[in-house]
């Protein structure tokens, strides 16, 4: 009989996402006891007394700072995001963003907001007052891009479609990465060589200790008089005292970002959003049809991908029967594993291991089953943290 899988939901999940999981074998809901995965948008799991049931975690979005991944990691948990699906999304926002800054619409409108009497009045009050609120165009500027992943990508093809210039940094970016980038992006020596040639800078980077303050008071003053900063990524890459700083000196115009805090609310210059930056129905769509399908393969096959802490690994189905091991990274792993096998009488019919950091993920498919009581030999190896036996359902 097929296993039957229990998924906590801690957020409201898509529905076209959660749809896609058969209920002949997923049971889905807020109040799920012992689960086998959780899916999650932006609720703090951080303190969260995490069933030791779980198998996986499903984050809906690209970021997973809301996760404790450490955590999973020592119990051999992947954590599941969705790169790239909410990208579309940011993009839009931060054209959006560099066009607020540019053509001063958030004190235009409040210009206007705040109009009064009969038509005749308003007409001559906007005619003398609208060239307080008279911007630059994007064309022929420079737009500089920190972090050339999904989203920089769509940010730097969109950028060049406004005729802008477009500069970029990224020294972590991969070869399909730079495969698709645009031929018309430079590249920048530095994150102080972009800054200091750009006249608009949007942040597409992770928040890790790396990138924390990434823009800080001496980066703040590498760039160009007048400069406009863009933060759709995590507030904490941007020390929010070295923006206040440029601001008060004229030295940047306008910081446009997407989290608002006590510290800049009301500050001259600032345009801060609620956090919209992936709040687009197609957006929440497609990181749920992505998270769900890549935590449906994992828990039906063992198959990984796009996990924060576990290696990729695709291996097709050549048996019925199948193991799916999650291992710390260290050596002779794959011949106690195997020799454990031997010695039960088990033939190993194919066989894939791969290694990330410290984590290190095998998937082995055997001519016949495994007694539970050579998965639990498995289990004690030392650096073993998980185990699944995943036979084939009809």
């Amino acid at each position: 009989m097929a296993k039957t899988f229990k998924v906590l939901t801690l957020n409201k999940i898509a529905a076209i996402g959660l749809g896609r999981l058969p209920t002949a074998r997923y049971v889905c809901g807020t109040d799920i006891a012992e689960p086998d995965a959780i899916l999650v948008r932006s609720q703090n799991m951080l303190e969260m007394n995490i069933p030791s049931s779980v198998l996986a975690i499903a984050r809906a979005g690209a970021g997973t700072n809301n996760v404790p991944v450490k955590k999973m990691n020592e119990r051999g948990v992947p954590v599941f995001n969705a790169p790239g699906a909410n990208a579309n999304a940011v993009k839009e926002l931060v054209v959006a963003g560099m066009l607020l800054a540019s053509r001063n619409i958030v004190p235009a409108l409040q210009f206007v907001a705040g109009l009064q009497g009969d038509d005749a009045t308003m007409h001559k009050l906007v005619e003398d007052g609208k060239k307080h609120y008279a911007g630059t165009e994007l064309r022929g500027r420079t737009l500089g891009i920190i972090g050339l992943g999904a989203i920089g990508r769509l940010v730097a093809d969109a950028a060049i479609g406004l005729g802008m210039q477009v500069i970029g940094y990224d020294p972590e970016i991969t070869v399909d990465a730079a495969w698709s980038l645009p031929s018309q992006v430079k590249k920048a020596l530095s994150v102080e060589d972009l800054l200091k040639h750009s006249n608009y800078v949007t942040l597409h980077v992770p928040l890790l200790e790396a990138t924390r303050n990434l823009i800080n008071e001496k980066r703040v003053e590498a760039m160009k008089t007048g400069s406009v900063l863009l933060n759709f990524s995590r507030d904490g890459i941007v020390n929010e005292d070295a923006i206040l700083s440029g601001l008060a000196s004229k030295h940047i115009r306008n910081y446009v970002c997407d989290f608002p805090s006590n510290k800049t609310q009301n500050a001259p210059g600032i345009i801060a959003l609620p956090h919209l930056g992936a709040s687009t129905q197609e957006a929440e769509d497609n990181c749920a049809v992505m998270v769900v399908d890549q935590l449906r393969d994992y828990l039906e096959h063992g198959n990984i991908s796009n996990t924060v802490n576990f290696p990729n690994m695709q291996m097709p189905r050549e048996s019925s029967y199948r193991l799916a091991i999650a291992n710390a990274n260290v050596p002779n792993m794959l011949g106690q594993i195997s020799t454990t096998l031997a010695a039960a009488g088990i033939n190993i019919h194919n066989m894939m291991n791969k290694s990330r950091g410290d984590m290190a993920y095998t998937m082995v498919d055997t001519d016949s089953a495994t007694p539970s009581g050579l998965i639990a030999q498995i289990a004690v190896i030392p650096g073993v943290l998980m185990v699944r036996d995943l036979p084939l359902e009809a």
